[in-house]
């Protein structure tokens, strides 16, 4: 028996136009865990889909060796029989079931005449719930827990049945810092039970701290494996993106103007419970040209106050003054909004700010119909070209922009929303959460997008979770917490040590 649990020979995927997997070989050694890391499109998720039946086997050429046994898995019943699971980056969950229902699903207990045993599914899942340390009654609803538990759920569903290799893809990204380094220390636990990992992630710094061995794909072929000993965050970096990164963020020279924004004792509060105050008499203000960073941890009330602003997206009971160049404006509602010339870039790009199972050219234009519009119809010529001329512009990857933004790779969907709201012409935009989920080339181009639409003028508001990030690519930086503004500080007065304080004051009682 060799000391490899997987060997991957010579994997070739081919779509309709595009050759997705060249003649990559992974090996994956038992009891490790193993990263891949590459851009978005290089071809990650698509490998694995093939290890785990995703694609079945005679849709690929080249070999897959588990346990020292050629497979051939038509479909994802095969693989999991063999004790390969996968975790998709969208949890395959049921909102409506119960946690034991769900990680019994399509593998129910069942007792007398066939019928299921309830009582051993939920003391089970509670032991399978014990395993992954989520403390959690089993007949709990989905729905009913966040994220990070959610992910939790998925890997005691993978557990349920007795996984050999686990397969991750991008797990931590939606989770706040406390629920990533708790799955983090889950994978070692299950490294400690014998169970192999394969990871995929954008986030380095994870990366470094969990992996023994790195592989990185770019462009679809395996460029390099690295050893535990050998990572650093510059040689993957170099690797995925076929260059050195000197500078993670694009240089920056301000040219800021006159005031364009001033928002005054901005009020907002829960769309439910109106007696919580979610946005607490914020007041910001920005200038034309000008990156504005608005910093807090999760739940500090900053996307609450973006929506708010933005056509009163969010909340109830809202209060507050809009300044535009001085003027007072209204933003009572997304249109009244756009009108007066401000756009928002939601974070949650596949919920709310895009529409995937249409096309390119339809999602940029979705915001500007007005624009295309010639006796009340959309000059669909003049959509195309628009289209194209963003394609092009903003680099997004594609053969056409007929293509569905469904099938786009993360940074693609980004800059896709990015089109949107540009061809809107605001004179503020709002990017909440800009770069997340997408990787560190994909982020330098929407950092270079963000300085050239400053340096047009324009005014900038960005949230984020990444003090890095915000502290690489802002000129003045806001800290907000329990939804007050709790600190401001130019660039060259940030730290993370400064952020980090004010981020986590607790407001005056």
């Amino acid at each position: 028996m060799t000391t490899n649990i997987l060997e991957m020979r010579g994997i070739t995927k081919t779509f309709p136009g595009v050759k997705a997997l060249q003649e990559v070989t992974l090996n994956v050694a038992r009891g490790e865990i193993h990263a891949i890391c590459g851009e978005n499109g290089a071809g990650k998720s698509t490998l694995m889909k093939v290890l785990s039946g995703v694609y079945a086997h005679g849709s690929y050429t080249g070999d897959i060796v588990f346990e020292d046994e050629v497979v051939a898995f038509r479909d994802i019943s095969d693989s999991e029989a063999k004790g390969i699971v996968i975790i998709h980056q969208e949890l395959a969950l049921s909102p409506y079931l119960s946690i034991a229902e769900n990680i019994f699903l399509n593998n129910e207990l069942r007792g007398a005449f066939g019928l299921i045993d309830w009582n051993k599914t939920n003391h089970e899942a509670a032991k399978l719930l014990a395993r992954v340390g989520l403390n959690e009654n089993p007949t709990t609803r989905i729905l009913d827990i966040g994220v990070g538990k959610q992910q939790l759920v998925e890997i005691a569903k993978a557990l349920s049945k007795r996984v050999k290799l686990l397969i991750l893809d991008e797990p931590t990204a939606a989770l706040n810092d406390e629920d990533s380094d708790h799955l983090l220390d889950l994978m070692r636990h299950l490294k400690e039970q014998g169970i192999t990992s394969i990871i995929i992630s954008h986030k380095l710094n994870e990366i470094k701290k969990v992996a023994d061995a790195v592989t990185v794909i770019r462009d679809g072929k395996a460029i390099e494996t690295i050893s535990r000993n050998d990572v650093t965050e510059d040689r993957i970096i170099k690797d995925m993106v076929g260059r050195d990164l000197e500078h993670r963020y694009p240089d920056h020279t301000p040219k800021i103007g006159d005031e364009i924004l001033r928002v005054e004792n901005w009020t907002a509060h829960h769309p439910l419970d109106v007696t919580r105050v979610m946005v607490d008499n914020v007041n910001i203000n920005v200038r034309k040209g000008e990156i504005v960073g608005i910093a807090g941890l999760m739940g500090a009330g900053r996307t609450e106050f973006a929506m708010s602003l933005f056509g009163r997206s969010y909340g109830t009971r809202i209060s507050g003054r809009v300044f535009k160049e001085g003027v007072e404006i209204k933003t009572r509602t997304v249109s009244e909004a756009i009108g007066n010339g401000l756009a928002y870039a939601t974070e949650d790009r596949k919920q709310y700010g895009l529409n995937l199972i249409e096309d390119i050219q339809r999602n940029i234009s979705m915001a500007s119909l007005d624009k295309l519009s010639r006796g009340g119809l959309v000059d669909s010529n003049e959509e195309f070209k628009v289209a194209n001329e963003y394609r092009t512009s903003m680099n997004i990857k594609a053969p056409s922009v007929l293509s569905k933004t469904g099938k786009l790779s993360g940074g693609n969907q980004q800059k896709v929303v990015l089109s949107k709201w540009i061809y809107s012409n605001p004179d503020v935009l709002i990017l909440d959460e800009p770069t997340r989920g997408i990787d560190v080339g994909a982020k330098y181009e929407i950092y270079a997008i963000i300085n050239k639409l400053a340096a047009e003028g324009k005014g900038i508001i960005v949230i984020s979770s990444e003090l890095p990030e915000l502290l690489g690519i802002s000129d003045r930086i806001y800290t907000l917490s329990e939804g007050c503004i709790t600190g401001e500080f130019p660039i060259k007065e940030a730290t993370p040590e400064t952020l980090i304080k004010h981020m986590t004051m607790e407001k005056a009682r």
